[in-house]
């Protein structure tokens, strides 16, 4: 069983998108606490089955984030299924997580299993449009969707994702402040060490993706970043 609450960073990675060999290397030996796989666009069982078969070599834990019920497939250490709270189609929030139940709820193991709360607040990113979220939302709107995550579902983890635009340091900051058990992720923009040793003074955890395919050399600088920094 993995602790997602003692984690510091993570890498995500996108079945779309292209990676090395010797990129991939780097990437899971780096020290971070975990890989990631998921993605918003052309997300297929066969492009996450070659992704997780490359991870896999490796020791890191290897997460699949449910975005498409074709693209679960078996052999990760953990499944992590978002609702989006701030979504306005209830077919985020709850209707793609009944439909994963009803096709591998029997043979999932609710250890395996791990409900991620996000609240999308980046208006401009793809994951937004995807799912409906309404971004137009001031600094206590979101407190409110944490409270919802960590006071009422009693999730795991409440995930604050600016995709691809780095967020507001205060903002995070409290955020943090509201979650008495619920574990934060930040997810956006982080694109160099000072932004990942930044976030990661108020976030659990921080995530970092697009960097990975822009600056690759960057990106492998923000786990000692963290790290170093706690």
């Amino acid at each position: 069983m993995y602790e997602v609450n003692g984690w510091k960073h993570v890498f995500k990675l996108d079945p779309d998108k292209t990676i090395s060999d010797t990129e991939l290397d780097k990437l899971c030996e780096s020290g971070t606490d975990a890989i990631i796989i998921g993605g918003s666009d052309n997300v297929s069982e066969e492009n996450v089955l070659n992704l997780m078969s490359r991870v896999r070599r490796f020791l890191v834990p290897c997460i699949l984030e449910v975005s498409t019920i074709e693209s679960v497939v078996p052999g990760f250490d953990l499944y992590f299924i978002p609702t989006v709270l701030n979504s306005n189609n209830p077919q985020w929030i709850v209707g793609l997580h009944k439909e994963a139940m009803k096709e591998y709820g029997e043979i999932m193991s609710a250890e395996e299993i791990v409900v991620e709360g996000y609240c999308i607040v980046n208006p401009d990113c793809k994951a937004a449009a995807l799912t409906e979220a309404k971004t137009g939302l001031d600094l206590e709107d979101v407190k409110a969707y944490a409270r919802v995550a960590d006071s009422l579902l009693k999730l795991p983890i409440f995930y604050l994702e600016y995709s691809g635009m780095y967020g507001d340091p205060s903002w995070v900051k409290e955020v943090k402040k509201t979650l008495q058990n619920t574990t934060l992720f930040y997810g956006g923009g982080i694109t160099n060490s000072s932004q990942a040793g930044e976030m990661s003074e108020h976030a659990d955890v921080i995530v970092v993706g697009n960097a990975i395919y822009e600056n690759f050399e960057e990106a492998l600088k923000t786990v000692q970043a963290v790290k170093n920094d706690r």
